[in-house]
């Protein structure tokens, strides 16, 4: 309970006719105190009225779990012990600072006609990974003589898990993405340019000629030719940075949980293709190694390891983290790289070791792309800090475009994406290098 402003404004307007009047007409004492004691009376009377209906109830209705990124809508359902509720509530959330927005109030609270029921909703925007916990309701209406401000606190100790974001899967649009490499145009492309015997076919029109099994041929004495396909069970890692610069936002979510969400899609991906899948995430120092397993039974494993992956302050060492990498794989593998950079200077030691790393495997290197950068460059009013602002825009770009151009002549394949589109660009990458046998 605290007082309302209308109670503040009477209780200034009073301390002023009182030293007005004790300064010109001391003798007008009496109707003073009387005046105070009305005013004292009104807010006790007020009180005792309002507080036989500040009893209240409420059921909030919250999913267990959500995916980062996203919003989890969080409705508020009041009721009355009795009697009726109250004109005019506010509400507002004490939660973790992950799930807020600004000052955490919730919309207007909307009262029925019978002022039986009362409800309001909100959509909590789930920015990082993480258990995190709404504690408690605050409620705020005004008394019956609006002289005062009633609050009461109610407990919610509601849960909700943020996990990695995994909705493209459930709503099927990276099968949509990976089924022309088991049927369609793309699996007859690679049953013709593969490396793995699939059948024998009669010889017919229009066939290449160089595809012509001579011994088999003269053994069944008609022309048969080798139909080839592309090679499965290749071994595919997916290799995220989890350092300092890994967390910085892009779109209101870190990059690291970007990373995430597109590893977590290519591990389905591959596995729909008949790929092996694994996991490997480092900062300052190797941290977690999950061995290449099929696809599918990766994916549940992979996407338990990444929900708990911890967002670290400190700086990437890429030498000790690909050097660690290099030791653990004993065949050539397709390694996906989820890092970034600042410049060009603090980018030498990755090339380096990415220079080492591809002798043996083939590389894709993924980085996100600000897209704040683009508009930057071009601002839309000439003043000195729009002019600056542009001019160090245009060099991180022309830095950035430097090194992607370095790694891509070391035969790296670079992707340089926006957050929105990463997961489909890097799922047709992964399509690509099949179709293209570059593994």
């Amino acid at each position: 309970m605290r007082p309302s402003s209308y109670l503040i404004a009477l209780i200034l307007i009073l301390t002023a006719v009182t030293l007005v009047i004790c300064v010109w007409r001391a003798d007008m004492s009496l109707p003073l105190i009387w005046a105070w004691v009305a005013v004292a009376a009104l807010t006790v009377g007020d009180l005792a009225l309002s507080a036989l209906s500040s009893r209240m109830k409420i059921e909030v209705d919250l999913p267990p779990q959500g995916f980062v990124g996203h919003t989890a809508q969080l409705t508020v359902d009041i009721r009355p012990h009795r009697g009726l509720l109250p004109l005019g509530i506010e509400a507002r959330l004490d939660l973790a600072p992950e799930l807020g927005s600004a000052e955490n109030a919730l919309p207007d609270v909307t009262v029925d006609a019978g002022r039986k029921h009362a409800k309001t909703s909100t959509g909590l925007h789930l920015a990082r990974r993480g258990q995190y916990r709404i504690h408690r309701l605050w409620l705020k209406w005004p008394s019956r003589l609006k002289l005062l401000d009633i609050i009461a606190s109610m407990p919610i100790e509601r849960d909700i898990a943020v996990l990695p974001d995994i909705s493209p899967v459930l709503s099927g649009a990276i099968q949509a993405q990976i089924l022309p490499l088991e049927n369609g145009q793309k699996d007859l492309r690679l049953r013709g340019e593969g490396s793995e015997f699939h059948q024998l076919r009669e010889f017919a029109t229009g066939m290449d000629s160089r595809s012509i099994d001579w011994k088999r041929s003269a053994r069944m004495r008609s022309l048969v030719v080798r139909e080839m396909r592309a090679e499965r069970n290749h071994q595919i890692i997916l290799c995220v940075d989890s350092g300092r610069l890994m967390a910085e936002r892009l779109a209101g979510v870190p990059k690291l949980d970007r990373a995430i969400n597109a590893a977590l899609a290519m591990c389905w991906a591959a596995g729909l293709a008949g790929d092996l899948v694994g996991f490997y995430s480092f900062d300052s120092r190797p941290r977690l190694f999950v061995p290449a397993l099929p696809g599918r039974s990766a994916f549940p494993r992979l996407q338990t390891v990444c929900a708990q992956l911890r967002y670290e302050t400190q700086e990437t060492n890429h030498t000790l983290g690909l050097t660690h990498l290099s030791g653990r794989l004993k065949r050539r593998s397709l390694i996906v790289i989820f890092s970034d950079f600042v410049d060009s200077i603090t980018a030498e030691l990755m090339i380096e070791n990415m220079r080492v790393l591809a002798r043996h495997h083939f590389i894709v290197y993924v980085a996100l792309r600000d897209p704040m950068l683009a508009k930057f460059t071009e601002p839309e009013e000439m003043t000195l800090d729009t002019v600056a602002r542009s001019v160090a825009a245009r060099q991180i770009l022309q830095e950035r475009r430097a090194v992607l151009e370095k790694l891509a002549r070391l035969g790296v394949l670079c992707l340089d994406s926006t957050p929105e589109a990463l997961t489909s660009d890097l799922v047709a990458r992964y399509i690509e290098i099949k179709s293209r046998e570059m593994i």
